[in-house]
């Protein structure tokens, strides 16, 4: 009888990240019937305890030195890094068994935000995900991307409107938020009742956009993550920058209208496997874009243009 395969898959952070990891622990664990571990950061473990293609999660705080020896006690067959950095290939030595790594384009980044020469592969992240488990006869099922719920999860919706579109208003870095302006237009051209999604950061926004709009509700730091998935899960379609909530969205099948600013949907981290409806709404032809992989607290020229000048009336839903 064949041994079943025991497998960690890595990846520390972060909330897209991890949601974009999703097709490959379904892949390892329905087609090879492996057992399959998750490590990760604490704080990012409620992404990943309900899936039920996960069979143990690891998380540590600070430092992986907080479960390396549970690591080692494990004895996995293999290591599935989808992180790819120091303390990864630290973790790989310390750990020294087989691995795969998925391929970093850090360098095709740097040469498309520094020089606009665009050599960047057009496949999105979860294909070169794959690329790391392919060894193992894995082929991709086509199935999109995974995000499990709880019971623990739910939000009374009697509270809100029965029908409502999500706006997911916050983002890592403010050259990927509309200015509060642009949202506060959108919102009151959209004509139906609009939830705000956010986190703390994003409250007192939220609270500026709801008093400015008719037909608004922020929720803005009043729900954890989890919870404002559910809103996602139960509204009618996805409003949202370049976020984490925009793969959950997916992970969903909402149709999405993602908005992109300082960054570009060729870095391939676009809504994966999207609803066929959905949106990329962007300003092409901007010479001084992309101008970050990641993101800047303002724009570096001042003029914001890629934000700024986002035509509303795409917003509209046919």
């Amino acid at each position: 009888m064949q041994k079943r395969l025991k497998i960690l898959v890595v990846r520390f952070s972060s909330i897209g990240d991890i949601v974009l990891t999703t097709p490959i622990v379904r892949m390892l664990k329905k087609q090879l019937n492996s057992e399959v571990h998750f490590l990760t950061k604490q704080v990012n473990g409620d992404l990943v305890k309900n899936n039920p293609y996960i069979d143990t999660v690891i998380t540590f705080k600070d430092s992986i030195s907080e479960v390396i020896d549970k690591l080692k006690n494990e004895n996995y067959d293999y290591v599935i890094d989808l992180h790819n950095n120091i303390r990864t290939r630290i973790l790989k030595f310390q750990l020294g068994i087989k691995s795969r790594s998925f391929p970093k384009i850090n360098l095709l980044k740097f040469l498309m935000t520094q020089f606009k020469r665009n050599y960047l592969p057009k496949i999105h992240i979860v294909d070169r995900y794959l690329e790391t488990i392919k060894f193992l006869g894995i082929k991709n099922d086509m199935q999109g991307l995974d995000f499990f719920l709880s019971t623990d999860d739910k939000v009374q919706l009697s509270v809100y409107p029965k029908k409502f579109i999500a706006f997911v208003i916050g983002g890592q870095h403010s050259t990927k938020i509309l200015p509060i302006n642009k949202i506060i237009s959108i919102c009151n051209k959209i004509n139906n009742d609009v939830i705000l999604i956010g986190g703390p950061n994003d409250s007192l926004r939220g609270k500026e956009i709801e008093k400015k709009c008719n037909s608004v509700i922020s929720t803005c730091g009043d729900f954890t993550v989890m919870q404002s998935a559910f809103l996602i899960k139960n509204s009618q379609y996805v409003i949202t920058h370049d976020t984490g909530m925009m793969h959950i969205a997916s992970a969903f099948g909402k149709k999405i209208f993602s908005v992109w600013g300082n960054t570009i949907p060729e870095f391939g981290m676009y809504p994966y496997m999207a609803h066929e409806d959905s949106r990329i709404i962007e300003v092409k032809g901007l010479n001084c874009r992309p101008c970050s992989k990641i993101g800047f607290s303002k724009c570096p020229k001042g003029h914001f243009k890629c934000m700024e000048e986002i035509n509303e009336n795409l917003f509209l839903s046919k």
